[in-house]
């Protein structure tokens, strides 16, 4: 710990020297001897000037070369110890690549590999109460499937309607699964882990993990036999080749060996106990703590302690006679009016210290968003403020004031809110022409223009069964579970809310999903 010991910002002891000066200077004003000694012979000097008999009471000058002393040994920021910083989840985020290319339809690994890697997904998940995941598919494309969140149930009920028949694309390429997944934890402050539940990893992406050099971690979990096992492609029917024979699909055992020797990744074989997820588990924790103390920590600020003995010398300002009382109004004003203890009654207090702005950040940041909304003069903030607060009306006129692609996201989420998933798709498309890479956009814009083209589906429908009869209105429920408090960037917010809502089974929505993304990757 002593060896730790350091300041933060050492350049704040120069006031030290201010401290020390100061007592120095006012005992040379105060001495008459000083000032009479050029002009009087020092024999004649003794018998003419009549001074107090020293004392060592002590007076105002030391007690502000005190509070200055502390006041900056506190400034400069003792330390020895590290923290978190603050709004920093304590669990890695978790971003899942699942494959389903053909060959996971094996039935080596009872019931097939896929559903063993469902099953796996499932205990991971109980295992990481409260932690946040991502999924994504991948087999010749690579797909998300749920933008990160902390509900297990809705990531439970969108894994288990994966099917091998859902991609658009046909093949593997795992590295371009990488890349989506590292895109999905691009916005993370904390360091996560990427893990692959897959049969094996081809040839052509090994340069792709060999080269890796982002901060996360990365973990493949073989699923399958080196033995394999016949491919089911329905009910009773199974894959063969062209003379007719089964075909039976190995694991890639000598392929996964060689991706753990060229690269940093963490290589394993499913299990038929809970020994593989206890595994992922354990490294995910152990990964997440050694990145975190690299680089996703910082020393404790330690100074504030100071304060304490600062406000008592504070205290002795207000003694009568002393010429220094206007330095304790001062103290009692600033803690008056602290920022954090603002509230409908002094109001008025606040508006000296801080502006609108700053009174609605700190408002949003103790979840009251609307009284956030109310004192927010930035239209962003403020659009943002009231999508919290469930305004969704309010919000969207808000985010209409300005034309960035944030402000365009932020409109097409609260359209979104507000069932109109046609002007939805139109605003996210003016984000993505800004920001042509966004991938929250473009995973937002895909669901918009399946749930539009769901509705004008069912539109057409009703009108041709009964011309005459109006069609039902759709609505969205509003009642989802509240986060963990602090603070939210609205252009974080993901197509989570809506899904819950989809009139279509979750297979049949990522089907249309995958096929609107993959004919917007391939000419």
């Amino acid at each position: 710990m002593i060896a730790d010991f350091h300041f933060l910002r050492p350049w704040w002891l120069l006031a030290l020297v201010a401290a020390v000066v100061l007592p120095w200077l006012l005992g040379r004003q105060t001495d008459v001897r000083a000032r009479w000694r050029g002009m009087i012979a020092s024999g004649l000097l003794d018998h003419l000037v009549i001074t107090r008999q020293a004392t060592r009471k002590l007076r105002p000058v030391h007690l502000t070369a005190a509070a200055i002393a502390l006041g900056a040994i506190a400034a400069a920021g003792p330390t020895w110890e590290r923290e978190r910083p603050p709004f920093v989840e304590d669990t890695a985020p978790l971003a899942i690549a699942i494959d389903l290319s053909p060959t996971m339809d094996a039935t080596d690994i009872s019931p097939s590999r896929l559903e063993r890697a469902k099953l796996k997904i499932q205990d991971l998940l109980d295992r990481r109460k409260g932690a946040r995941t991502t999924v994504f598919a991948y087999a010749g494309s690579a797909h998300m499937v749920l933008p990160l969140t902390d509900d297990a149930a809705l990531i439970k009920t969108y894994t288990a309607s994966l099917a091998t028949r859902l991609m658009p694309v046909p093949g593997k390429d795992t590295a371009r699964a990488l890349q989506a997944a590292e895109a999905g934890l691009a916005n993370e402050e904390a360091p996560g882990t990427i893990l692959f539940l897959t049969d094996g990893v081809e040839q052509a992406a090994l340069d792709a993990f060999s080269g890796y050099r982002g901060r996360h971690d990365l973990m493949v979990l073989g699923i399958g036999t080196a033995e394999g096992g016949p491919v089911r492609i329905g009910e009773g029917a199974y894959l063969t080749d062209s003379a007719g024979a089964r075909v039976f699909a190995k694991l890639d055992v000598e392929g996964l060996k060689e991706l753990q020797r060229q690269s940093s990744v963490q290589v394993a074989t499913v299990t038929t106990d809970d020994t593989d997820v206890d595994w992922i588990v354990r490294r995910i924790q152990t990964a997440f703590q050694q990145k975190a103390a690299e680089g996703a920590t910082r020393w404790r600020d330690m100074g504030w302690w100071l304060t304490i003995p600062i406000a008592v010398l504070g205290a002795l300002w207000f003694r009568r006679g002393w010429s220094v009382q206007w330095t304790g109004v001062l103290l009692a004003a600033m803690l008056l009016a602290l920022p954090d203890r603002a509230d409908a009654a002094d109001r008025r207090l606040a508006d000296m210290w801080l502006t609108p702005d700053q009174q609605g950040r700190l408002a949003f940041e103790r979840g009251d968003f609307a009284g956030a909304a109310e004192r927010f003069r930035d239209p962003a903030w403020r659009g943002i403020a009231l999508y919290r607060a469930g305004k969704f009306g309010e919000a969207l006129d808000a985010f209409a004031q300005s034309d960035t692609a944030e402000a365009y996201y932020n409109q097409g989420n609260a359209l979104m809110h507000l069932a109109r998933p046609e002007q939805a798709v139109a605003a996210y498309g003016q984000a993505l022409k800004t920001r042509p890479d966004w991938a929250e956009a473009k995973a937002n814009l895909a669901i918009a223009e399946a749930l539009a083209a769901a509705k004008k589906k069912d539109d057409e429908e009703q009108e041709a069964q009964d011309p005459n009869e109006k069609p039902d209105e759709i609505q969205f429920d509003d009642k989802g579970k509240k986060g963990k408090a602090g603070t939210v960037d609205a252009a974080e917010q993901t197509a989570e809310m809506w899904m819950r809502n989809i009139q279509v089974t979750p297979a049949d929505l990522l089907a249309r999903k995958f096929a609107i993304e993959a004919r917007g990757e391939t000419p």
